[in-house]
Order: C-alpha cells, then structure tokens, then sequence
C-alpha cells in the first residue's frame, strides 16, 4: 500500500492537553492510539496520519492567585477539594513532559506544547519542540509573547479569547524582534462550543488581512465537520482535542473527539485535500469508459422507409456515447436513407445517400 502524501498537506494536530488525567501512561495510551494511518477506501493507499501531538505545561507557581487556588472545586469532574489542587492533580511534572515529547517525537510526530507562563518556557531547554503554542488566554500575557519571541520555533497563536486589539499587540511583539514564522488559529474557547457562535467567517478575515502568517483553526465543536469546513475553507493548521473517552471524569473530555471519530476527521481531512485539483475544468481520463456508457449519440426516433428524406424531428439522443453527436446532425440531415431503419438505430454516415 503506498502513502499518499499531499504537497499542500493540512497541519492536523491532535490536542491532548488535560485528557491525560494527570497520568503519564494515559498520555501514552493516547499517542499510542493516534498512531494510526486512515486509508482510501477506493485505491486501498494509505492517508497520512495526524501530523503533531499537542501537550499543555502548566506551572502552578504562575498559575493562579492565593483565593483562586484555595477555592472550592467539588464537581463532578474534580480531582481535589481546591481548584488548586485539582490542578495540581492535573499536572504533569517538567520531566514527564521531555519523557513525552520525546515519545511523541519517537513515534513520528511533531511534538507541540503550549506553555503557559514565563517560568514554562524552561522547558525548551530540555527537550526539542517543533511548535510551540500560545493559548488564547495568554494572548494578552506579553511576558510570555515576548520570551517566544526571543525564541527560533515556530509560534502558534490561537485567538479564541482575542479581540482584534490582542492579536496585534501579540503580533507586534514578535514584529519587533523579526519573528516571522508565527501561524494564527481561529477559535471560539467555549467547551463544547455552539455551531451559531463559531463565525467560521473569520478563517477568510484572517487570511485577507495576514497573508503574512499560516492561518488554521482550533476546533472545540462536537463531530468532525466543522473542521473539515474549515479545511475547505482553506485552514492550513487544524487543531482539536481528543481522549480515549469521552465519559472520563475530566473537564476537557466531553468536549473532545474519541479516537475513532478524530481517526475520522484525519481521514475526511485527507480525503479532501485530494479533492481540490486544479483551477480548471477537464475531463478526466477516468471517466473514459462511463463517458462512452453513458453519454448520447444521434439514433432514429421513429422507424424510417427507405428512401426517405431524414429530417431533425427524425432524430433524438440515446447512448451510448460513441456515435454522432447533435452538431454533427447536419452531416446527415437533408439525406435519403438507404434501406428501411427501425427506431433507436445509432446513425452512422454510411446509412445515408
């Protein structure tokens, strides 16, 4: 089986963030699952598989205030008494992430992290990032923009929490300093997140006012269709979340694909990116024998005597395809036919004098 692999290729990420539940094995499992090549149905090839896997570091010491840590968290979805210890719970430690990443990176992957504070950004130095992300909520965080900015890898800025103020503040920290290789995501960070709300719209304000910049999109709806929308639509990077499942105690779980259904959305994804073509309109070689089966030639709508004059009204169109069209009528109307013809005959020249 060959893999197929698009020139254009669309950047998929897959976002584990918190679905690991605070356990290096789960995070394992997931990288593990997502290790898989969705096929072509037709040809029997293989499609690329997801092209990076995405974790989130945390550092609880720029995290939270003092009353945000210590305040009550005893939902459902909870792993501790205080949202600061829920969080705690959550969090994988700095050497999990470089065990991680290098997995992630072993398996084929790009490996991105989004950092979430100044402090995080240690990180780079232990092990290599293909990417890193920017949350929206740290959009407006310019101490962190402004260490990345200091940084070589390439920056992915999701701007579901920005306003058009925040994305150029954001921008403008890396203009300063050259930083060109920066991608920017259109997101709505609401989980899981309302198809009237999403504005997909905003992929082609995006693209219309930063040509400089890749533009994609961070995906928080249920199903896989939005994103294969805004494939369509042009999105370069596609970015969503994804769990083992989706029933999991957790916050982020429910509004996550499992992975069947991101498999799924991999699969779509490809499979469109195959579709585009080129910018023109053809007939392609593949239809060759349908054309022939299927298309129409001139024939004899009602039986003819020999001898007689052969006029339009004589003629319509049956397949199949290979005879006479209608604007070769004029070769043979106007002509005797030279034995008797019954009806549905395929007109060839031959059969007139």
């Amino acid at each position: 089986m060959t893999l197929l692999k698009n020139t254009e290729e669309i950047y998929i990420i897959a976002e584990i963030g918190q679905n690991h539940n605070g356990d290096i094995n789960i995070a394992k499992k997931l990288v593990d699952q997502l290790d898989r090549y969705p096929y072509d149905e037709i040809t029997g090839d293989r499609f690329n598989k997801v092209n990076a896997i995405k974790l989130t570091k945390r550092d609880l010491d720029e995290e939270l205030s003092q009353e945000g840590m210590n305040k009550p968290y005893t939902g459902k979805n909870s792993f501790g008494p205080t949202y600061g210890e829920h969080r705690a719970f959550l969090e994988l430690s700095y050497q999990d992430h470089v065990e991680l990443g290098n997995y992630i990176r072993e398996k084929g992957f790009d490996f991105v992290e989004t950092l979430c504070s100044v402090k995080t950004v240690e990180l780079l130095d232990l092990v290599k990032v293909d990417k890193i992300k920017v949350a929206s909520r740290d959009l407006t965080n310019i101490p962190l923009i402004e260490a990345l900015a200091n940084r070589p890898e390439p920056v992915i800025l999701s701007t579901g929490m920005a306003d058009l103020k925040d994305l150029q503040q954001a921008l403008e920290c890396f203009t300063i300093k050259g930083k060109t290789n920066i991608s920017i995501l259109h997101c709505l960070s609401q989980y899981p997140a309302e198809y009237r709300k999403l504005n997909l719209n905003t992929l082609k304000w995006l693209q219309d006012n930063y040509p400089q910049y890749t533009i994609g999109y961070s995906d928080h709806s249920l199903g896989t269709h939005i994103p294969v929308a805004a494939s369509a639509m042009g999105a370069k990077i596609i970015e969503k979340h994804v769990t083992l499942d989706r029933n999991m105690k957790g916050t982020d779980h429910a509004g996550s694909a499992d992975i069947e259904t991101f498999i799924e959305m991999v699969h779509d994804i490809r499979a469109l990116e195959f579709s585009f073509g080129d910018y023109n309109i053809h007939c392609d070689a593949t239809v060759a024998v349908n054309k022939v089966k299927l298309e129409r030639s001139l024939a004899t709508k009602f039986d003819l005597k020999e001898g007689s004059v052969l006029t339009e009204t004589d003629l319509h169109m049956i397949s199949p395809g290979d005879g006479l069209k209608w604007e070769d009528r004029h070769r043979v109307v106007g002509k005797k036919v030279k034995e008797s013809l019954s009806y549905n005959t395929l007109i060839t020249l031959d059969l007139f004098a």
